[in-house]
Formats: C-alpha cells, sequence, structure tokens
C-alpha cells in the first residue's frame, strides 16, 4: 500500500525525533557523527538569515546541534514581554524541520554555558554580531580543546525587525 492511500496522519514525521529533552541532551550528543558543531538562540520567527546561518554552521562540521533558549529564558533577553511570539515547542519542530539540523534542546539558563560543557562540541558558532572573544562560552568550548568561530550576519534580517514590521502594518 502506498504511503499516500494510509493517510495523511498515520505517521509522525521522523526530524520529529531529532528534537530531546534536556535530559536526553548528552546521550544524544554523544551518537552524532564528529566532529560536532553546537550554536543557540531564541529562533523566534524563522527567516531567511536564520537558515543561511545554520547551513553555514552545519557545513563546518558534520553534525549540528541547536541549544534553543526556553520561552522563560527567551523572555529574559529583553526583546519584549510579549516575546517569544512562537512558544519553545513549535521553535523546536521548525529547528528540526532543517536538513542542516541534526539536533534539537533546550536551555533555561541565561546562556547556554552549562549545556555546552555536558555536550562538549568540537566547535561552537554564533552570528556575526558576537564579539567571540568576550563570550564565556568560548573560553568554555577552548579549554577543553574546542573552538569557537562567528558566521556573518545576512544583512537585512532581523526577528526584531520582522516584528516590527508586521505591527506597523
Amino acid at each position: 500500500m502506498s504511503a499516500h492511500a494510509q493517510g495523511p496522519a498515520t505517521r509522525m514525521p521522523a526530524f520529529l525525533g531529532k528534537i530531546v529533552s534536556r535530559e536526553q541532551a548528552v546521550v544524544a550528543a554523544s551518537q552524532l557523527p564528529r566532529p560536532l558543531v553546537f550554536t543557540n538562540g531564541v529562533f523566534d520567527v524563522m527567516h531567511r538569515g536564520h537558515v543561511l546561518y545554520l547551513a553555514q554552521a552545519r557545513a563546518l562540521g558534520a553534525s549540528l546541534v541547536v541549544g534553543l533558549n526556553t520561552d522563560a529564558s527567551a523572555r529574559r533577553l529583553g526583546k519584549g514581554a510579549d516575546r517569544p511570539l512562537n512558544n519553545e515547542q513549535d521553535r523546536a519542530v521548525l529547528l528540526a524541520a532543517l536538513e542542516c539540523v541534526s539536533m534539537v534542546t533546550w536551555f533555561d539558563e541565561d546562556t547556554p554555558l552549562q549545556l555546552i560543557g555536558q555536550i562538549k562540541p568540537d566547535l561552537y558558532c554564533k552570528g556575526g554580531d558576537y564579539d567571540m572573544a568576550r563570550l564565556a562560552e568560548t573560553a568554555l568550548v577552548e579549554s577543553y580543546g574546542g573552538r569557537a568561530q562567528a558566521i556573518a550576519f545576512v544583512p537585512g534580517y532581523s526577528t526584531t525587525e520582522l516584528v516590527r514590521r508586521i505591527r506597523q502594518t
């Protein structure tokens, strides 16, 4: 019987298996091919800049793990009381659906330091608006022999700016 004949909602998409709880993250990450690249963020309203950034990060290694700010952690970033617009589960699903993403998990702290220390990625990436030398995450990754790298921003793409434009219409 063809997949179409079974009906559209008989099986959950396989990419949902890329989403793992914080408790499962260390074991799941240890089973991914190396070198392992790690990045983190809110990824509230996905746009071209996010997708290009994630694809470039993944190209630097064999696997890409995304540490996603929980809703509470995202709110503490000061982007607005109503942010994130998409909840953490929805944001995780969108990230997991991307071919370049190998695994998605959450962190509730203000920074992903504890998660990075547990997973021990070979490479830590952030967007080009970060000074990698000033990040505690860089120092941690370099302390065990890993490295950190900034990936250039795609000009003209910002979730904050996109939300502002939507609200003006």
